[in-house]
């Protein structure tokens, strides 16, 4: 399937029209009754994400009628729909607002997250800024370009290989199973530095504008980590499930890694994140 320029446009501007609508007015002044927890205190979600969703999803029934529309918040209402995105002909895969403990918190990294499938393969994927009013935007075989508010646009591009004592990046281990997690988090001694940000469309960014050298995840819902992996498969990286293969839409669980190259993944899944 090939999207047109046109459509990615649209998509795009769906996104921003979103978050000038139900997510920036809401920032840093959300009540007491406009969050609610959902599994656990660290998982929330606002009016602000409902909103985004809402709005996102009339849009794409404007846009790409024919596709079937999976939400972070949908399917919290109705988990069935998950099951549909593997069988699906072209769905569009949304997170109204990734990063939404941080939203909450009045902390400004968050994001919105559109990706685009056919036939079980991921063929665009975008993130948008809010704050910073900007997109990363891929689609496959196209390379991932950071789209500004004033029309420029620039190529991304991962960073350069380096040292694993070099190694800068995020891993997030709250999914990760507890007995393995100390293990994990002692062998990232062995790297420079290892954070996170509590928002893939953050690490994704990064990754892919070249601040990061690699990036983990163990639990892999569609809406977090489709767009993100092919901005950062079309900016050069190397990206694959702990297990060597590559990552669909339908795995749900298996983790990622990615890094610049496939060297440095592998000496990353070696020593570091052997679990």
């Amino acid at each position: 399937m090939n999207l047109t320029s046109e459509t990615l446009d649209a998509i795009a501007g769906l996104m921003r029209d979103a978050a000038k609508q139900e997510i920036l007015p809401r920032f840093r002044k959300l009540g007491d009754e406009d969050v609610a927890e959902k599994t656990e205190a660290s998982d929330l979600v606002t009016i602000a994400d409902t909103g985004a969703e809402r709005v996102i999803k009339a849009g794409i029934e404007k846009i790409l009628p024919e596709a079937f529309f999976i939400g972070e918040e949908g399917v919290a209402a109705d988990p069935s729909l998950l099951a549909k995105l593997k069988d699906a002909e072209m769905a569009v895969v949304v997170d109204p607002i990734d990063g939404t403990f941080n939203f909450a918190h009045g902390i400004s990294a968050y994001g919105v997250m559109v990706a685009v499938v056919s036939r079980g393969e991921t063929v665009a994927g975008l993130i948008y800024d809010p704050m910073g009013d900007d997109f990363m935007i891929a689609e496959k075989g196209g390379g991932t370009w950071l789209k500004r508010a004033d029309g420029s646009s620039s190529k991304m591009k991962v960073a350069a290989p380096v040292a694993l004592p070099e190694m800068l990046g995020t891993a997030s281990v709250a999914f990760m199973p507890n007995e393995k997690r100390a293990k994990l988090m002692a062998n990232t001694v062995k790297l420079r530095f290892a954070a996170s940000y509590r928002c893939a469309a953050v690490e994704y960014r990064a990754f892919a504008a070249g601040g990061l050298h690699f990036i983990t995840y163990f639990k892999l819902m569609p809406w977090d980590h489709l767009a993100g992996v092919l901005i950062g498969q079309e900016a050069g990286g190397y990206i694959a499930r702990y297990d060597g293969s590559p990552y669909r839409p339908d795995h749900l669980d298996g983790g990622i890694l990615g890094a610049p190259d496939e060297e440095s993944w592998r000496e990353l899944r070696e020593k570091v994140f052997t679990l």
